[in-house]
């Protein structure tokens, strides 16, 4: 149909909207007069004009917050145009902002099968899979974005959200290394790929995508031989998550040699320049007691080469005259593995000491939440006693540690540990934790 101008166009445009609203305002006063009466299954009228003012008429609907008023109208819509991959995807997107998978699913496929180049069907059927916690199925859907948009660099950041999702942190990475070099924004791709070493090293630290805050209850108990006072420790941790990184307050009880103590902590993560990140700690304990009066750590990350992490720290502990640890660090991820060394060495007026710690996470799900992990610990220490004597003290551990989530919001971890000292005590421990996101 044509019109005159431009004025006229505007004002049949108008007298759409304000049909639409009539309709909307009728229909909700006669459910204000009987409120026991049902929504009609068939789509309702919607306003006279064509076919491209109604169908803005019913996403402003849909953008302004009236979903169910846009679905019917995108109904009414598809009743005469069923073929329409447009309006297919308009209640494809709708529907999975409602949280109504099959539905999308349904819309998005068949919009597809009308218009297979169309990159918008193939973005908003990736985005519905990967809400809807199936990141394998959002991988096919965005790759057959990338196929007909080879050189867009958000369809690469997309297919790379999705394989983070599934747990492939090499395939994520690759995308988000290909979208860099497609232009896009440097800061945001620096985000996205501090997330992944981020996630691997410590999954309390990155929370699963949608999702802003995490928390976490985690407690051990220990028991020693040659018997003495058994040790406990509850934490509490809440943690509030941004795009670059995130930021937990934690609440520590410890009580030990038939004492017990509190101390109160920040940690935070933090990206920093391409493949780097940063965690910062600072700790506080009130009554100096069993945990030092305060205490702070930096550690920074940086990826090199193909799946490579090296790491420095420094950390300081608040006991007498203070405590300096220094440490280095060596991470590898292999597939469903990552791997990684760490070095502390502790210089002290008598003389120094080392520990060394080595852990093997397997994310068994193939998923960055559930994994099983391997840890084995050693230290060793010189003190000088009096007439310049040696004394050599020695360490080990090891733990083993299973983390499930069984559904995205809720998780928990189990484990047990034991460790030993040279001519000293022999202690073994259970812990475990419960962790919740919303």
């Amino acid at each position: 149909m044509a019109y005159p101008g431009q004025p006229m166009k505007r004002l049949i445009f108008s007298l759409a909207n304000l049909a639409l609203a009539s309709a909307a305002s009728g229909a909700l006063a006669q459910s204000a007069v009987t409120p026991t009466a049902e929504v009609p299954a068939e789509p309702v009228a919607v306003a006279p004009g064509s076919f491209t003012q109604r169908f803005e008429a019913a996403r402003a609907l849909a953008r302004s917050g009236q979903r169910e008023e846009a679905l019917r109208a995108y109904d009414a819509l598809l009743l005469a145009s069923p073929g329409s991959a447009d309006l297919l995807l308009a209640r494809g997107q709708l529907h999975a902002w409602m949280k109504h998978w099959p539905e999308a699913e349904a819309d998005l496929r068949a919009a597809a099968a009308e218009s297979p180049g169309y990159t918008d069907v193939w973005s908003a059927l990736g985005n519905t899979y990967l809400w809807s916690d199936r990141p394998e199925q959002a991988v096919n859907a965005f790759a057959k974005w990338i196929e007909l948009k080879p050189d867009d660099a958000q369809a690469r950041i997309a297919r790379g959200r999705a394989y983070r999702a599934a747990g492939d942190t090499a395939a994520a990475r690759a995308d988000f290394e290909a979208a860099a070099a497609l232009g896009a924004d440097t800061a945001q791709v620096e985000g996205y790929l501090g997330s992944l070493t981020l996630r691997a090293l410590n999954p309390d630290a990155v929370t699963a995508a949608g999702y802003l805050w995490s928390a976490s209850l985690s407690g051990s108990h220990s028991t020693f031989s040659p018997s003495r006072a058994d040790w406990s420790d509850v934490t509490l941790s809440v943690r509030r998550h941004f795009d670059r990184g995130s930021l937990a307050l934690e609440l520590l009880s410890a009580n030990r040699f038939n004492s017990s103590d509190q101390a109160w902590a920040l940690d935070g993560y933090v990206g920093l320049w391409q493949r780097a990140y940063a965690n910062l700690r600072y700790q506080q304990g009130p009554s100096a007691s069993l945990f030092p009066d305060n205490a702070w750590r930096a550690e920074v990350f940086q990826g090199v080469g193909k799946g490579w992490e090296l790491s420095a720290s420094y950390d300081y502990l608040g006991f007498g005259n203070g405590v300096d640890m220094y440490g280095l660090g060596l991470g590898k991820y292999v597939g469903k593995f990552y791997i990684r060394a760490r070095r502390l060495y502790i210089p002290n007026d008598a003389g120094h000491s080392t520990s060394d710690r080595v852990q093997v996470r397997y994310y068994y799900l193939g998923d960055a939440d559930n994994y099983l992990e391997v840890s084995s610990g050693w230290g060793r220490g010189e003190d000088r006693l009096i007439g310049g004597v040696v004394s050599d003290q020695r360490k080990h551990s090891a733990s083993v540690s299973f983390v499930k989530f069984p559904s995205p919001r809720f998780g928990f971890k189990v484990g047990a540990d034991l460790s030993g000292e040279k001519d000293g005590f022999d202690s073994r421990g259970v812990f475990g934790a419960l962790y919740l996101r919303w």
